[in-house]
């Protein structure tokens, strides 16, 4: 079992609640709420220039020039093509870019956003990428499952651009490549009692990623009464 099943393992509650929270099952069949949408795509806009911060901490981690060629491929990937994924559904939605950067941040994405630097700050590279990995590696996974459901892809479905974009060849591939970075850091630098600490840090933000689900539903709840 690699180091990733055995974080999925020991945080199995935690993870469940995340990555099949009503919010996902909503895209996947078209019926969330547009409200809890928009509010979620705005916040996650905020998110990611929070997480390219964490991803630029990861640089200065890194105690190897591989480890920060990894880490400013990512910190590249959210600037340059996820944030731009992002320009592009908030126009969809009628949300220009000054729109998102005005918006004040949610408490769920503020709680986020600072656990993941703060464990970062705290301990080592690898610490850091426990912290990044329920988001990074847990969206390829979130939509992989919502891809193969019968509605997602239905011209009717106005989530299906969000579900092809997380489901697609390129995100996959990050996905990918952080899985096999996060178990050849844990190959050098952890112990059992290292692992044990790490699960702790994995736990807490996969539970922190369901709350920002839960975020977004509530928004949608709110405007239907």
């Amino acid at each position: 079992m690699s180091f990733f099943e055995r974080l999925k393992e020991a945080a199995s509650a935690e993870w469940r609640a995340y990555t099949e929270h009503p919010f996902t099952n909503g895209l996947a069949d078209g019926s969330l709420a547009e409200a809890a949408f928009r509010h979620y795509l705005v916040q996650d806009y905020l998110f990611l220039i929070e997480f390219a911060r964490a991803y630029a901490l990861a640089v200065y981690k890194s105690l190897k020039l591989t480890d920060m060629r990894e880490a400013a491929a990512g910190l590249s990937a959210i600037l340059d093509i996820e944030m731009n994924l992002h320009m592009k559904l908030c126009a969809g939605w009628g949300l220009s870019p000054s729109d998102l950067e005005q918006t004040p941040p949610a408490v769920e994405m503020l709680a986020y956003t600072r656990y993941v630097l703060d464990a970062g700050m705290r301990g080592d590279l690898l610490a850091l990428k426990v912290a990044l990995a329920p988001c990074v590696i847990g969206y390829a996974e979130i939509a992989t499952r919502l891809a193969s459901r019968p509605d997602a892809h239905a011209a009717t479905n106005p989530y299906r651009v969000w579900i092809a974009e997380y489901a697609g060849a390129p995100y996959q591939e990050v996905a990918a490549k952080a899985l096999a970075h996060l178990d050849g850091l844990v190959d050098l630098y952890a112990t059992p009692a290292r692992e044990a600490e790490l699960i702790v840090i994995f736990k807490e933000a996969t539970r922190l990623e369901a709350d920002f689900w839960e975020m977004g539903w509530r928004a949608g709840t709110t405007s239907v009464h």
